[in-house]
């Protein structure tokens, strides 16, 4: 099965599906992408603008094609509905019923194109309690619980630094797209695929969920293994008012760290696992990473079996040796900077267009080629 050749036709906004989307039209995937005229895809006016585009929008839309249609006018719907016969996925972010209604569900297209690969994103699923009520990633979080993980020095819970229900969502779609398609190579027929950012979301919490599916209570968070009750497994500040972290809790980076600062005794109570316990080592280990600044540290501890990581901000990241070997800052003709493609095929490497369509410059091209064809 190859990407290259495939045609997406993608009515999704924000991120979830952009994103799904974004990583067929990187490697080689047709993305038609049909947007309301006046704004469009809200994700156009998210951010700061690098000329005529959003960095957001462009580092989500880049290499597709887009088309502004109403997709109440029959004629515009008609477009759509002759690009969906030809398509091998069909993408789309609407509250639960809004497709079927515009005529564009999965029954009416699989009827047209029995091999179409349905996909809907939506907050809480095509057949979830809530049904149309509005969510974005933050109220997700709130409700799967993840909010109730991610808490401050203070105790409540933080805005999280990513939008993990949106992403993990789109990586999901992309998923269950990617295994549709592979399925359909030997069936000829497509599916329907449903995807709940709240579903993804619960599906994620798989390290961390344990003490509420066993014993229905919630985690001791300042304790347990991943949220700060293990001293290998936490943020330390460091004299220049900079932090860096200490990432792995296996023997050997314990025993590399705490024999390399002469506290071998601290090694047992880090091998005994998470919990208060670790209170001794983690008071060491702060009192320690906060006598020198982040550049000694970063030095010496490379020099060590030790999992670790200075807390970069996002220009030091974006400077990082292994992110640019890795072509994941990419700059076009102009001087501008993109992400690169995470996913790496050895036979079929991405091409990512770097720039993004501007709202409707396909419209001509792709409603006069419908009109051709027909």
């Amino acid at each position: 099965m190859k990407l290259e050749g495939l045609k997406v036709v993608d009515l999704s906004w924000f991120l979830p599906g952009p994103l799904l989307t974004l990583a067929m039209a990187d490697h080689g995937a047709e993305v038609i992408k049909f947007e309301p005229s006046g704004e469009g895809d809200p994700g156009r006016h998210i951010g700061p603008m690098d000329g005529e585009e959003s960095v957001f929008f462009r580092n989500l839309n880049r290499g597709k094609k887009s088309a502004v249609v109403d997709l109440k006018d029959p004629q515009d719907l008609g477009a759509v509905l002759a690009h969906c016969d030809r398509a091998d996925v069909f993408v789309e972010s609407f509250r639960p019923g809004v497709a079927e209604r515009l005529g564009l569900g999965y029954a009416a297209l699989a009827a047209r194109n029995p091999g179409i690969v349905y996909c809907s994103i939506s907050a809480f699923g095509q057949d979830g309690a809530y049904g149309g009520r509005p969510a974005h990633d933050l109220a997700l979080e709130a409700l799967a619980g993840v909010l109730s993980l991610t808490l401050g020095d203070d105790g409540r819970p933080a805005v999280p630094g990513l939008p993990i229900a949106d992403l993990v969502s789109g990586l999901q779609g992309l998923s269950a797209v990617l295994m549709a398609l592979l399925r359909r190579a030997t069936t000829g027929r497509g599916d329907r695929i449903d995807i709940a950012m709240h579903d993804a979301l619960l599906a994620s919490c798989a390290n961390v969920i344990g003490p509420a599916l066993r014993d229905d209570r919630q985690p001791e968070v300042k304790l347990e293994r991943t949220t700060g009750g293990a001293a290998f497994y936490r943020i330390y500040d460091t004299a220049d008012g900079r932090q860096l972290v200490l990432a792995g809790q296996e023997a050997k980076f314990i025993r590399a760290l705490l024999g390399h600062l002469g506290r071998p005794d601290l090694i047992v109570p880090c091998l005994a696992g998470p919990g208060a316990h670790q209170k001794p080592v983690i008071d060491f280990l702060s009192a320690t990473f906060a006598s020198r600044p982040l550049a000694e540290w970063t030095a010496e501890l490379a020099r060590l079996d030790v999992c670790f990581a200075p807390v970069n901000t996002l220009p030091e990241a974006l400077a990082d040796p292994n992110a640019l070997q890795r072509r994941m800052v990419l700059t076009d003709a102009a001087g501008a900077r993109h992400l690169g493609p995470p996913i790496r095929f050895l036979d079929e490497p991405a091409r990512p267009v770097l720039r993004a369509p501007r709202l409707g410059e396909h419209t001509r091209q792709i409603l006069r080629r419908d009109a051709t064809d027909r």
